[in-house]
């Protein structure tokens, strides 16, 4: 099974919302296209959530290693 993407899920979550507009959508499908909206949705959110945590610890060890910097005495030559 394919990885699924960020991009792909956003790109499949627009297909969705356009069937749903236009009414495109037969009745026997629409609760499977909601549910799978819904999983969508979940899954940009976790991937988000997932990102955002990665990009906070990189930014605290990047402070982290800054203040290290300034704080250690130089050395004389």
């Amino acid at each position: 099974m394919k990885k699924l993407t960020y991009s792909q899920a956003l790109e499949e979550l627009q297909r969705i919302l356009e069937e749903l507009e236009s009414q495109q959508v037969d009745v026997d499908a629409l609760s499977e296209r909601v549910k799978r909206a819904a999983f969508l949705i979940e899954w940009c959110q976790t991937r988000l959530k997932k990102t955002e945590t990665e990009v906070k610890k990189v930014l605290m060890e990047m402070e982290k290693e800054e203040t290290e910097k300034e704080e250690s005495p130089e050395k004389s030559s």
